[in-house]
Formats: structure tokens, C-alpha cells, sequence
């Protein structure tokens, strides 16, 4: 193997942000043009599909470790926040999240998941947008789940639940006087 420095480790978890969080399982040199390059073996869960990128790769395309915690907890306060509204244009909306998704911070993920809900309640987003919150959106719970070891399902219920602004309690009916005699 070549004694280039390692960014990543075998069974670490990582996000590739085009294809979602998965783990290294090996790390192995293959020739390419009488060259030995190592690659990281990545399963995808998600996808149930093993990938292989070259080590001086994975940077560019984005591969990154899971988050820590605190910056879990932050896109997920992120997704209840107010936003900007997004331009109606859908191309222009769509070329937009792509290039945040392409970034592929957490952040980055939560504003597409909480600009496209919104937009989504508002008009029916086309399919390629519909594809892209999908995507972000399982993103975005799978890393989360992995940064904060709860289960997917507290993380979606969790992120609908600050995505959904919530309706003013109505006030308590005042309880009647006795009737004193």
C-alpha cells in the first residue's frame, strides 16, 4: 500500500454527500496506468452498494466524517428556524441546492431539506427537485442518527416536527365560579 497519508480510517463512518452515509471497510491499492492507487472501499447502506473512490479523490468529491454532535444538534435547529424564500424559478432553485448538496455540510443539507419543504407546501416541486429533497432529507437523517445514536425514525419525526410550525395552543375556558349560597 502506498505510504500516502490517510485522511480516513477502516470502519469509519462517512458521508458522501451525492450518495449518502456509509463506512469504510478496506482500504485497497489497485494498478491504474501501471500505477498502484489505494481507494477507499465505502459501503453505502442507503444503496446497499460498495463503492470505490481513489484516496486523492475523496476530497474533491466531498467525503467527509460524520459530524460531532454539537453540529447535529445545530441543523436541526437550523430546520425550524425562518428562511429566505427560495427564487420561484425552479431550474434556478434546483442548480442552487445542487451545488449546496455538492458542498455537503450539514448544514448546507439542512437548508436544502428545510427551503425545499416549504417551497413543497406552496406547489408541487418537480420531479428532479422532489428527488433532490428526497435525497437530502435521507441525508441529512442518516447522519444525524450516526452523530447522535438515536434511531432514523426519532431523527425523521424530529425533523417534521420543527419543519411544521406549530398552532397557537387555544387559551384554557376559564373555570366556572361555584355558586355559593
Amino acid at each position: 500500500m502506498c505510504d500516502e497519508t490517510r485522511t480516513f480510517q477502516v470502519n469509519q463512518k462517512v458521508v458522501y454527500p451525492s450518495q449518502g452515509v456509509g463506512i469504510i471497510t478496506s482500504i485497497e491499492d489497485r494498478e491504474f496506468k501501471q500505477e498502484k492507487i489505494p481507494y477507499y472501499v465505502i459501503y453505502l447502506e442507503v444503496s446497499d452498494m460498495t463503492i470505490m473512490v481513489p484516496m486523492n479523490k475523496a476530497e474533491d468529491l466531498g467525503i467527509r466524517p460524520i459530524v460531532a454532535e454539537e453540529d447535529a444538534r445545530k441543523a436541526l435547529e437550523l430546520i425550524g428556524e425562518a428562511y429566505e424564500p427560495v427564487p420561484s424559478d425552479w431550474k434556478l432553485r434546483y442548480q442552487m441546492n445542487l451545488d449546496l448538496l455538492k458542498k455537503g455540510s450539514v448544514m448546507d443539507i439542512a437548508m436544502i431539506v428545510r427551503s425545499l419543504y416549504h417551497r413543497s407546501k406552496v406547489k408541487e416541486l418537480p420531479i428532479l427537485e422532489r428527488k433532490l429533497y428526497d435525497s437530502a432529507l435521507k441525508l441529512l437523517e442518516d447522519e444525524i442518527s450516526f452523530s447522535l445514536h438515536i434511531p432514523k425514525e426519532q431523527v425523521e419525526t424530529t425533523i417534521f416536527e420543527r419543519l411544521t410550525p406549530k398552532e397557537p395552543e387555544p387559551e384554557p375556558e376559564p373555570e366556572p365560579e361555584p355558586d355559593v349560597e
